[in-house]
């Protein structure tokens, strides 16, 4: 008998039963779906985080001036300025791991234009500021090096404040006042989103970092270098730990910190907590796929306790295949095409509603969801093994049986 004509009998013979068909294929098809919903969305969790990564700029190093004590209480990150504009020039200049440096300040401020204001973040920041963070800009022009050596009066806007300040206009070459000080729009930024901590990254102006001391956070005489931090871009992802080090050792030696005493700066390696938070999302994944996956091993149990009782119910049809000239790998051949072909049916529908149901749930439940096609073709080729695994035994005792026995089978 060829692998044709064992198709089309095990076809009729699924047909023949319907409902007990649908009913056994129906693990299958929740098994296949819940695998592919739940990879669906470990995936889509796993991109949101490559997004973010992306929207902070990658390699980066986040270096926070130290903490104070004031009557016995400890005060946070920042509350000292520690670091300086030359902290940054020698990071960029003698680690070697380091790609680029860039100090800054930040500050709050209302930014008014006309009858319209907004309260916004405030950045002071050097040229490197946005190659640090990745950060193009959309329409005119970036901070240059002669804005930051003149303090000039110049701002750039991001989406956020330019929406809400100047709507659908132009605001390149509109004069806005950061406390009541004049500023030149000279550029608008491209759009970052939200951070990892649920921060509007583009609620902000950015204005040279003299600007920013001089004429709006405010700076005291004596330290006129000084800055609230400093973001490193590293080389690549294998540099960052090394540049960690580098920068860690760097400002200790300038900053002239003794063996043993505390660092008065904090270095934040970004990409450790994008990395934990990948990992979470991985093990989530796979702790949701090995969950739905005991749905297709239930739906293969299924397939197994129907086909026992297909080969029970047609023991006499056996035995007069065998008669008639069949042999064992005949009859082993149909009744295992027919295990696999639930399995199959299964599996393309499971696929459908997978499919389908990671849509609903992008949509209901607004999560984030990517259905790759590895995914689509792991849960149909698991589908099939499926098949073959759990219908292997049936098949292969319905082969075995012998010929005069099923015959006398009432």
């Amino acid at each position: 008998m060829n692998i044709g004509a064992s198709v089309q009998i095990a076809l009729r013979a699924l047909r023949v039963n319907k409902l007990r068909s649908a009913l056994t294929m129906l693990g299958i098809i929740i098994g296949v779906s819940a695998v592919i919903a739940m990879m669906a969305v470990g995936a889509g969790a796993r991109e949101r985080i490559a997004e973010q990564i992306r929207s902070i700029g990658s390699n980066v190093i986040i270096i926070l001036s130290g903490s104070t004590t004031s009557g016995g209480i400890r005060l946070g990150s920042g509350s000292v300025l520690t670091l300086t504009e030359d902290d940054a020039t020698a990071i960029a200049r003698e680690v070697a791991a380091v790609e680029a440096a860039a100090p800054t300040m930040r500050g709050t401020a209302q930014v008014v234009f006309g009858n319209q204001n907004w309260s916004t973040v405030i950045q002071g920041a050097t040229p490197e500021y946005l190659v640090v963070r990745e950060w193009p800009v959309v329409s005119g022009r970036g901070i240059m090096s002669q804005d930051v050596d003149g303090a000039a009066k110049v701002v750039l806007l991001g989406q956020t404040v330019a929406g809400n300040i100047f709507g659908d206009s132009d605001p390149l070459g509109e004069i806005i006042r950061i406390k009541k000080v004049p500023f030149t729009v000279v550029g608008v930024l491209a759009a970052k989103g939200q951070s990892a901590w649920g921060q509007d990254q583009d609620d902000i102006v950015v204005i040279p970092l003299s600007t920013a001391k001089r004429k709006v956070l405010g700076v005291s005489q004596a330290n006129a270098r000084s800055v609230g931090a400093i973001i490193v871009r590293a080389k690549g992802p294998e540099w960052m730990e090394e540049a960690v080090e580098q920068v860690t050792a760097l400002l200790r030696q300038r900053h002239r910190l003794q063996l043993g005493q505390e660092d008065d700066f904090t270095v934040r390696n970004l990409s450790e907590v994008f990395a934990a938070q990948e990992e979470s999302a991985r093990t989530m994944s796979l702790l949701l796929g090995a969950i739905a996956s005991v749905s297709l091993l239930v739906g293969g149990i299924g397939i197994m306790n129907i086909m026992l009782v297909s080969v029970t119910e047609r023991t006499r049809e056996i035995g007069i295949r065998m008669a008639v000239g069949a042999r064992e790998r005949d009859i082993l051949t149909q009744f295992l095409i027919e295990a696999v072909t639930l399995a199959l049916i299964g599996g393309i529908v499971g696929i459908g509603l997978g499919v389908g149901g990671s849509a609903l749930l992008s949509f209901l439940a607004q999560w984030e969801t990517l259905i790759a096609p590895q995914a689509i073709l792991l849960a149909f080729l698991f589908s099939t093994v499926v098949g073959v695994f759990f219908g292997y035994y049936p098949a292969r005792k319905a082969a075995s049986l012998d010929p005069i026995e099923a015959l006398r089978y009432e």
